[in-house]
């Protein structure tokens, strides 16, 4: 392990001052992912490797060719796999009102920012106007969503690196734990435990029952506490560092060119996040602190998860805590397939998923179905990442750097 390295990633980790001034995007050299192999060293001894699509190295039906040279992948093919796929032209076959359940599905981890996602883009196209106590549940439900969601993928992370961190699977039997408590109150807000139909064009489906917002409380507290016994776990474990550290570095040039966004950008050193940027929901109506890194790594990754995991829980909390009256629905309630038919136009919508920015493109015709929707999966940028990190480093590695990425395959091949 470099000391140097090891020296340079304190626990918890600083983001830049805010008086500081800012840094320009640093660009590295990086792969060829065009490279023709019948150039490469003639002494070499290339080996053409088919890694996936298995659970849960290659996390679901994604498939890498690996071109190796010994241990070292020279050029990394990707291909994404068949999950979902149609998604989008059965959305146009659907009216409207029928889509949110299907939406659910793209991004299995994080289903109530796919909901979220498509029904703001609906809202914008009708004009409707969204209750505050709505808006307000809105961003309550996206932060404990985005809690879940990097809860899943620090488990799943060290599952990848595996080794010295109790085979990898201590950490991700912890972090299962402390998410089902998240899904505990989705549970009982929505009726569902995993795929909610809880928002709809106008505002959310159900109110809040008694007592919930102090079970929010109770879980947002004993979350951050056990967050804090995971982290030792890691932050100083020889192997997770050795593992992590200076290990599939992405610039920032390189990030904003293939459109990443999330985590992985700001690890990256780019300050970016739309709940800050563009406010949606009840984003303008409290402070959200964003928090950067700047030597893009996995480990930096990591840190960013950490620092918005907690973040996500302060922001739930605060927001339940000033949770104003009034209706969750704006006008009345959509009973009907075919109860809402936008006028004729075209919107484009982004927010900011645990994965990075989640945009639904729609195209209106006057009728309740959409005539084009197109979505903008943040899972589909980060695995166009994978031909510019993998050449250079080992097998072993491709892995952590996929991991470190956290896609999701549903909402990748739509």
């Amino acid at each position: 392990m470099d000391t140097h390295a090891a020296a340079a990633h304190e626990p918890g980790g600083t983001p830049q001052p805010q008086d500081a001034t800012p840094r320009q995007p640093v660009r590295r050299p990086r792969a060829n992912p065009h490279l023709d192999l019948a150039s490469y060293d003639p002494e070499g001894d290339l080996m053409a490797l088919n890694m996936g699509p298995q659970h849960p190295s290659t996390h679901g039906v994604f498939r890498v060719k690996l071109h190796l040279d010994g241990e070292v992948v020279v050029k990394a093919v990707p291909y994404l796999g068949y999950l979902h796929r149609g998604v989008e032209k059965l959305c146009e076959k659907l009216t409207y009102v029928q889509i949110t359940p299907i939406v659910d599905k793209n991004d299995y981890v994080s289903p109530m920012m796919n909901e979220l996602a498509v029904n703001m883009a609906f809202e914008a196209l009708g004009k409707v106007e969204v209750p505050r106590r709505a808006r307000y549940l809105r961003s309550i439900c996206a932060e404990l969503q985005r809690a879940a969601s990097h809860l899943l993928w620090l488990g799943t992370f060290c599952l990848d690196i595996g080794g010295g961190i109790g085979g990898g699977a201590s950490v991700f039997m912890y972090t299962f734990q402390e998410r089902e408590l998240i899904l505990d109150l989705f549970e009982e807000l929505t009726g569902a435990r995993f795929h909610y139909n809880y928002h709809q064009v106008g505002g959310v489906r159900h109110d809040v029952p008694a007592g919930w917002a102090e079970k929010v409380n109770a879980t947002a507290k004993h979350i951050l506490g056990r967050l804090e016994e995971t982290e030792a776990m890691l932050i100083d474990n020889g192997v997770f560092l050795a593992r992590s550290v200076n290990v599939g570095v992405l610039d920032a040039v390189l990030a904003q060119e293939v459109g990443v966004g999330g985590p992985a950008l700001r690890a990256s050193g780019v300050d970016w996040d739309l709940r800050k940027a563009r406010p949606y929901a009840a984003y303008n109506e409290i402070e959200v602190k964003t928090f950067v890194e700047y030597t893009g790594d996995a480990f930096a990754r990591f840190k960013v998860r950490m620092a918005e995991t907690r973040e996500a829980l302060r922001l739930a909390t605060t927001l339940l805590s000033g949770l104003p009256e009034g209706p969750v629905m704006g006008g009345k309630f959509v009973k009907l397939p075919g109860g809402f038919k936008p006028p004729a136009g075209q919107v484009y919508v982004g927010i900011e998923s645990p994965r990075g920015e989640l945009g639904t493109y729609v195209i209106s015709d006057g009728t309740p179905n959409a005539y084009r929707l197109k979505i903008r999966p943040p899972s589909f940028h980060a695995l166009a990442l994978t031909p510019y990190l993998l050449p250079g480093a080992t097998i072993s590695d491709v892995v952590t750097i996929l991991g470190s990425l956290d896609p999701i395959m549903g909402e990748a091949d739509r």
